[in-house]
Formats: C-alpha cells, sequence, structure tokens
C-alpha cells in the first residue's frame, strides 16, 4: 500500500450566515487537519497547506488541503501532486 503525503477537508457554508462563520470555520479546519496529521504521523510544521473556496448556489465550499513528502516536493518544484486515489 502506497504512503499518503496528503490529506484534504471539506466544510459547506451558507454565503447568507453571519461573516464571522466563516472565519471560525477556517480556524476549525485548520486546528482538525493538524490533529489529523499528528493522528497520521506528520508532523503538522512539515506540511504545507492550501486553501481552495467554490461557489455552489447558496453555499460556498472551503476546502483545506495539506501536503507533505512526496506532495510537497512536487508543489515546491512547481508541479500539481498527484491526485489522491482511493
Amino acid at each position: 500500500m502506497a504512503k499518503h503525503t496528503q490529506a484534504h477537508m471539506s466544510r459547506r457554508v451558507s454565503k447568507f450566515k453571519p461573516g464571522g462563520l466563516s472565519t471560525m470555520t477556517r480556524k476549525q479546519m485548520e486546528y482538525y487537519m493538524g490533529a489529523k496529521l499528528l493522528e497520521l504521523g506528520v508532523e503538522p510544521k512539515s506540511a504545507i497547506y492550501r486553501w481552495e473556496t467554490t461557489e455552489e448556489g447558496n453555499d460556498a465550499i472551503y476546502t483545506y488541503s495539506a501536503y507533505w513528502g512526496e506532495s510537497r516536493q512536487q508543489i515546491e518544484q512547481g508541479l500539481e501532486p498527484a491526485a489522491p486515489t482511493a
């Protein structure tokens, strides 16, 4: 089994909710991503993080991604990391 070198998490937030909700959601996602990396045995400070926001109807979808190891090296070289496999 191949070793994972990236993790992604997404949350859907209504665009009509107070502005503080999106900020709180992002901070929560950062916290949970750090906890997940520790659970996987990855030092959170060794990863590169990326945010992506897409809009779908009345919702904003926040995706927080962490890359380490081989995926981090690909990003640093200006390449797109390989898509995760299930």
